[in-house]
């Protein structure tokens, strides 16, 4: 189970990072006055979305329910709790690729100051899960 408790954290800090970007990118894409920028942070967007957030997200989840299939079960406080977030965080990361969608067809209606703030909500979510599984309450 070691092997893949390993592979999860690094395909969890894998999502975690295009996570951290994506929104980010948004934050330039907006700023952006010129057609070249903006067709490049579309191409970005969209690989950051497909290429890695997409693949890391999918097997994070797989790999966390083999853990938990294996070994943790489901029936631990902590470990529902966790779930429960990572639900939300696939929420928002869905939330992400309507977004990609909405740039990739010029309909953004968000500010630069706006996604500032979208960007911050996936740290909240990486803290409250880090707590849950170091301290398992």
């Amino acid at each position: 189970m070691g092997i893949v408790k390993a592979t999860h954290i690094i395909l969890m800090v894998t999502w975690f990072a295009g996570l951290f970007y994506l929104p980010r990118l948004f934050v330039y894409h907006v700023m952006s006055t010129d057609k070249l920028s903006q067709d490049r942070f579309k191409i970005m967007e969209r690989k950051l979305f497909y290429g890695i957030m997409m693949p890391g997200a999918v097997l994070t989840i797989a790999t966390g329910f083999w853990l938990a299939i294996g070994g943790w079960g489901f029936e631990s406080f902590w470990l529902q709790a966790k779930l429960s977030l990572v639900g939300v965080l696939v929420i928002y990361h869905i939330w992400c690729g309507v977004l990609v969608k909405k740039f990739k067809d010029d309909q953004n209606q968000h500010s630069h100051v706006w996604y500032r703030w979208f960007n911050e909500f996936p740290v909240l979510i990486l803290v409250a899960i880090v707590f849950l599984v170091v301290l398992k309450p």
